[in-house]
């Protein structure tokens, strides 16, 4: 596809969380144009659309690109489960096996919770320190990352009973598992007036 739907379709797929320049979409392209990972074919005005000035450049993944692909997705460690990556990583979890995939969760659980138990001492530490809109920050960060984790743990369980993940209805921001008996209802919107 061309740059525009590329990074149309990956600001989609990743969320608000994330949004992709140009900026770092061109130069992330030319570099792997540069390790033969994608390659790129000029197209000329298709019938039934605008007539373009200029030609219009798509990309493909080569064979190469495939194959580095499955090995970026394979790796564990530090790197899969920080937050720069873990997004990006996780959006693409259908691509990887389960193994994987628990092992970069439970990393990333135990990062967070590392980071949980760090901030919450220094709260204690610092709670007569600080005003009250720096405390109300520090405690929604706290939460931010409890519920961070209890997301995780809920993931991490439905992968190991082959569970499916899907929404909770509640919408709390963490996956629950579905089952034959309780399955997740979707949530109501109540009509506009």
């Amino acid at each position: 596809m061309h740059g525009y739907e590329l990074r149309k379709r990956l600001n989609l797929m990743l969320g608000w969380g994330r949004v992709l320049s140009y900026g770092s979409l061109y130069p992330t392209l030319k570099k792997m144009l540069r390790a033969s990972l994608i390659e790129e074919t000029m197209t000329t005005k298709t019938p039934g659309t605008p007539v373009s000035k200029r030609p219009r450049i798509t990309y493909q993944v080569t064979p190469a690109g495939t194959r580095e692909f499955q090995r970026l997705m394979s790796e564990v460690g530090p790197t899969a489960w920080e937050d720069d990556n873990f997004d990006i990583r996780f959006a693409f979890f259908s691509s990887t096996d389960m193994e994987i995939r628990l092992r970069v969760l439970e990393g990333r659980r135990t990062r967070l919770q590392e980071r949980l138990d760090r901030v919450q001492q220094q709260l204690s530490m610092t709670q007569k320190e600080v005003n009250r809109y720096a405390a109300e920050l520090q405690r929604h960060g706290v939460e931010s990352v409890e519920r961070e984790v209890r997301w995780l743990s809920d993931l991490i369980n439905a992968e190991r009973s082959g569970g499916a993940v899907s929404p909770d209805a509640a919408n709390e921001g963490h996956p629950v598992r579905e089952t034959a008996a309780e399955p997740s209802r979707p949530a109501t919107i109540p009509p506009t007036e």
